[in-house]
């Protein structure tokens, strides 16, 4: 084994971990980083003796790789992957790397939207019940550096589309398909279908041992649905019962029906509120129902879930005008379910990286429920050719500190001012997080 050369590229904290588990397996490993690798990292990767470069990729070093581990961040577009590519060298994520090494089972959520929610009220539900059990993929720590450092009897990954473009041989012992609509296209050649096609990875080597949970009324799932062979044991949710359904409502009751379990609770005692969290809640129910777990344990853990940071997330009420911080929704899709979810007047933040979106889909709910937009972005004509002259006021704004002003003075007693961008951050902020964090501290420093 160790006469095999690894090369990682990407020194995050997918990359970093990666590279460790590489060394411990006995591989030889290098790790490279276009940008500045962050000190934590540079640490962990010292601490095993691992070489690594950041600010360039060095070809010679990269190039006489057996097999490179690539960074969700790194487009398979980028020269240097073609470069790898062409010398049949795989290319493989840190997910697929790591399922090599254990033999744990696994637990992996996709979606456009509400997998952050999804995946740690699975882990939360699993762990209250006692299970030996991980959180990785998306949120967490790395998946690699835990198989490499620790021992887990179930994990529960949170999978984007762009780590599921890596995954070959990896299987999802139960996989939930949240949704689908249109997310990262300027990753897929503005190609829906290959957006599709990526998201419904998460079912690739399941067999009919397996669970593949899904929104039954998804009309893209719907129709996918139709054109695939999928192998695994079927465990549809909806709001409205068919005659296959196994989680839906019916007289304010959330019930989830398998083989085993039958579970119903009000949904008024639900931790999550609103339509989406049911759906999240009727897949993290199913997962677990499927699992075995008692159907108390799963009810108390849907009754005092905490929910998850920059989703929707409460921050504060000032003067009567409420502030709630949904930085996670980097997509259009997002942004629908947070205003949908709202009950009061809205003056709505958004702005950022657009990554080629139809505001379609949101120009209902903006006319029904905004009554003033704060667009902040270095960019925001894409907002204005959209927005303007279909609504009341538009404020442009370049910081977070503005837009909380504006947002403020905009709003009166009884509004709710709602940070959902409808796009990526990296235009202003370092990621998702950090603009969610920036808002908070804006906010409490009204």
């Amino acid at each position: 084994m160790s006469d095999q050369r690894v090369v990682v590229l990407g020194g995050g904290e997918s990359g970093a971990g990666a590279a460790v588990l590489a060394k411990l397996k006995g591989f030889e490993v290098f790790l490279s980083d276009l940008s500045e690798i962050k000190a934590e990292y540079k640490d962990l990767l010292d601490q095993y003796q691992i070489e690594w470069e950041e600010k360039q990729h060095t070809e010679s070093l990269i190039l006489n790789a057996d097999q490179v581990i690539k960074s969700p961040g790194i487009p398979d577009k980028a020269s240097l992957v073609v470069k790898l590519k062409g010398l049949a060298i795989p290319v493989l994520s840190e997910i697929e790397f790591a399922g090599r090494y254990t033999n744990a089972k696994m637990i992996c959520i996709t979606g456009s939207n509400g997998k952050t929610t999804t995946t740690m009220l699975v882990y939360h539900i699993l762990r209250n019940a006692g299970l030996n059990v991980g959180l990785a993929g998306n949120v967490g720590q790395s998946f690699a550096l835990q198989v490499a450092t620790k021992s887990f009897d179930y994990y529960v990954l949170e999978l984007s589309s762009f780590q599921l473009d890596g995954m070959s041989e990896f299987k999802a012992d139960i996989a939930i398909l949240l949704n689908i609509t249109p997310d990262h296209l300027d990753r897929y050649d503005y190609q829906f279908q290959n957006y599709i096609d990526s998201k419904f990875r998460i079912t690739q080597n399941q067999t009919e041992d397996d669970a593949f949970i899904f929104w039954e009324n998804d009309p893209v799932i719907r129709l996918e649905l139709e054109k695939r062979n999928i192998k695994s044991a079927m465990y549809p949710f909806a709001i409205e019962r068919k005659e296959k359904t196994n989680a839906f409502v019916e007289n304010d009751e959330l019930i989830i029906k398998t083989l085993k379990t039958l579970l119903t609770m009000p949904t008024a005692e639900l931790a999550l509120q609103g339509m989406h969290n049911t759906y999240n809640s009727m897949a993290a129910g199913l997962a677990a129902s499927i699992m075995n777990v008692r159907k108390e344990s799963i009810r108390q853990s849907l009754q005092d879930f905490q929910g998850v940071e920059h989703r929707l997330e409460y921050v504060a009420t000032v003067k009567n005008v409420r502030f709630i911080n949904d930085s996670k929704a980097t997509n259009v899709n997002s942004c629908w379910y947070a205003l949908q979810s709202m009950k009061s007047p809205v003056v709505l933040i958004m702005g950022g990286t657009d990554k080629g979106n139809d505001y379609t889909e949101i120009e209902e709910l903006v006319s029904n429920k905004v009554k003033a937009l704060v667009f902040m972005g270095i960019d925001n004509a894409p907002l204005h050719r959209f927005f303007d002259g279909k609504l009341k006021p538009c404020v442009d704004v370049t910081s977070m500190e503005q837009a909380v002003h504006e947002a403020y003075r905009l709003a009166e007693s009884g509004d709710t001012v709602l940070l959902s961008p409808c796009c990526a951050s990296f235009d202003l902020f370092v990621n998702y997080e950090d603009r969610g964090k920036q808002f908070k501290l804006s906010v409490r420093n009204l």
